[in-house]
């Protein structure tokens, strides 16, 4: 089995229902409430891993709260 997921145009919306409801039987469709509230929920959760690996390995490294807004401040000051 596959899973899929598939945008469909409006004007083709009901010609694509009426297919899937002829093959009923061997395709399901389920709505995923991730992509109710962000259309690129999967993307952004890949990059996300993406991130925490590279820092686990030591490609990237995270700055603590306290630098980070150190770092700020001294920007807005040379603006």
């Amino acid at each position: 089995m596959h899973t899929l997921t598939v945008q469909v145009q409006d004007n083709v919306f009901k010609e694509f229902l009426n297919f899937i409801s002829k093959r009923k039987e061997s395709i399901t469709i389920t709505k995923d409430k991730n992509l109710d509230y962000d259309p690129y929920f999967y993307e952004r959760q890949n990059e996300l891993q993406e991130i925490r690996n590279d820092i686990k390995n030591g490609k990237a490294q995270m700055i603590n709260h306290e630098d980070m807004w150190d770092d700020m401040d001294n920007f807005i000051e040379k603006l």
